[in-house]
């Protein structure tokens, strides 16, 4: 026991020597040290007087560490230093009644925005919120959704090494409040890690990211209000300035672009779209994604579609309807503008597409709710692949639901309007340009594509609600009448149009298919199907199947004979 007491005071006076120093208490090693066995003591005796008895100093070694922050540097150590602290703080902070919140926005906006590109001190920190990551989502709620960009841009600088650490934390960062700002953020990881190493350029090599960071965010802050001010007053567009960059690395953001430090912020302050529409935003991808990309880069464009299956995961299981609703007019905004590589955004959009019909699915509501964006996205189908993709794709989904069911009338006429639109619109091209362009192979599959999954949302919007089904025959007998050369169009069209005239069948068919009312007589119960023949399916409705049996029994051979 005398022993335990002679390393316990010896440790106790180094703490209290580093609390009346001048000097910075992370530049001795010993101080690091002592705090943990300190700490370690404590939990091994469970002792509130010998916690009461260090906290005091304990105490004044994180502020005097946190004052001397940009005068020290050893950064690294007093990022360790602070972390051990931390500890102490959450362990025994009701013993002493201290409060750990402060400290710990105090740390990340102190010390890990300055440090968090040190592979020491991202991986302690990494260690520290696995540690306490119940302790922090139920006593601090808000502290991971808060700093979430500054944790971006943790990963995005050492994913190598931290990859399965962050994968823990990163569901974490997912509140309400930090919901849909964390999408784009997500998203723009690659478009960070542009601005990171613009930044390592920038501030030479014996310099540290997160410190050059902080001095181009509080070199730029007036410049800032004074963009800010002079586009209430003149409505010019902050970024919006002359051809006047010509430095020397002009395939980059510079530095001082409000668009750039908007990308390195460390701390949540809600969505914000500004900087995707700016010039120099593009000019810099474009060149990013076309020259030679770092070790970085490459991993950043591998780890995105990740953390993206993990957002999207959480938010199917945990996020409410509202929340959700609100992401996905984000989402359709964003699927045609990310970081320009082909497999990334193959993968990304890909993505995307599932989680928008995994939430109709949810909630075939959404559609009625959503039909504006909806149906500004259906006006966009000719603009370029990934936006013709996405308008596919919703044409599917207010089919397949009926535009947000049945008790939703007046949405589900509007989004028939824009399909009866689309469907017009392309049958004139079809008829005047197509047939001008017989070498056009790929544009004639693509909108052959297009006009089958219109025709195929218009039949089945159609059965839903009955009253549009006068509409629906019209249009569908304008496409068996035209000219378009595609058969598969015009024979999918006129297989519609014959369901029509049998409403038990075309509920069958096209109806909803998770429900199994039958509102018609002749009407298919498709959940029962383990116990119906086949014959109780209508023959006409295997129109590819017309001709002789291909079977090569009859039914002499199989039915008994009495």
């Amino acid at each position: 026991m005398s022993d335990v007491d002679g390393d316990w005071n010896f440790h106790l006076r180094i703490l209290s020597n580093s609390a009346r120093d001048s000097t910075d208490p992370a530049s001795d090693p010993s101080v690091l040290q002592s705090v943990k066995k300190l700490h370690g003591f404590c939990k091994l005796e469970k002792s509130d007087d010998l916690v009461a008895r260090i906290y005091p100093q304990i105490n004044k070694v994180f502020h005097r560490s946190l004052a001397s922050l940009s005068q020290s540097e050893s950064g690294a150590a007093k990022g360790l230093l602070l972390l051990a602290i931390l500890q102490f703080f959450l362990d025994f902070g009701d013993v002493v009644l201290h409060d750990a919140d402060p400290s710990l926005r105090t740390f990340f906006r102190s010390c890990l925005s300055r440090e968090f590109s040190d592979a020491a001190v991202a991986e302690a920190t990494c260690e520290f919120l696995i540690e306490n990551k119940r302790k922090l989502l139920a006593s601090f709620p808000n502290l991971l959704p808060q700093f979430f960009p500054l944790l971006l841009k943790l990963i995005a600088w050492n994913w190598e090494k931290l990859e399965k650490s962050f994968l823990k934390i990163f569901p974490g960062l997912i509140s309400p409040g930090s919901f849909l700002p964390l999408f784009p953020s997500i998203l723009d990881l690659p478009i960070l890690v542009v601005a990171l190493e613009k930044v390592e350029r920038s501030s030479g090599s014996g310099s540290r990211v997160g410190g050059s960071i902080a001095s181009i965010q509080k070199s730029a802050a007036p410049e800032m209000l004074l963009a800010l001010m002079d586009e209430a007053y003149t409505g010019s567009t902050i970024g919006d300035g002359g051809d006047d960059s010509e430095s020397e690395d002009s395939n980059t953001i510079d530095v001082a672009d409000p668009l750039f430090l908007e990308l390195l912020k460390d701390e949540n302050d809600g969505l914000a779209e500004r900087h995707r529409a700016s010039p120099a935003l593009n000019a810099a991808l474009q060149a990013a994604a076309s020259g030679p990309r770092s070790e970085r880069m490459k991993q950043t464009l591998k780890i995105t579609p990740r953390l993206l299956d993990v957002y999207f995961s959480v938010t199917l299981r945990d996020a409410n309807d509202s929340l959700i609703c609100a992401l996905i007019p984000l989402l359709m905004t964003r699927n045609s503008t990310m970081f320009p590589d082909k497999n990334f955004s193959h993968e990304i959009r890909r993505r995307l597409l599932e989680f928008v019909l995994a939430a109709f699915q949810r909630s075939p509501s959404f559609i009625s709710l959503l039909k504006k964006p909806i149906i500004d996205r259906l006006g966009e189908a000719y603009d370029d692949p990934a936006k013709r993709e996405l308008a596919l794709q919703l044409c599917w989904a207010i089919g397949e639901y009926g535009g947000g069911g049945e008790s939703h009338k007046d949405a589900a006429r509007e989004l028939f309007e824009s399909l009866e639109l689309l469907l017009y619109e392309n049958l004139s091209s079809s008829r005047l340009g197509l047939r001008q362009e017989s070498g056009n192979a790929s544009r004639k599959t693509t909108q052959s594509r297009l006009l089958c999954f219109v025709v195929t949302a218009i039949a089945k919007l159609a059965t839903y609600h009955r009253e549009l089904l006068p509409r629906a025959r019209v249009a569908l007998g304008k496409v068996v009448r035209s000219r378009i050369s595609d058969a598969r169009v015009w024979r999918r069209a006129h297989d519609y149009l014959g369901l029509m005239n049998e409403p038990g069948i075309c509920w069958s068919v096209l109806g909803p298919s998770r429900i199994s009312e039958k509102r018609f007589p002749g009407t298919v119960n498709w959940s029962e199907g383990g116990e119906k023949m086949v014959a109780h399916i209508p023959f006409h409705i295997l129109s590819e199947q017309g001709g002789p049996p291909f079977h090569d029994f009859a039914f002499s051979d199989v039915i008994p004979k009495n």
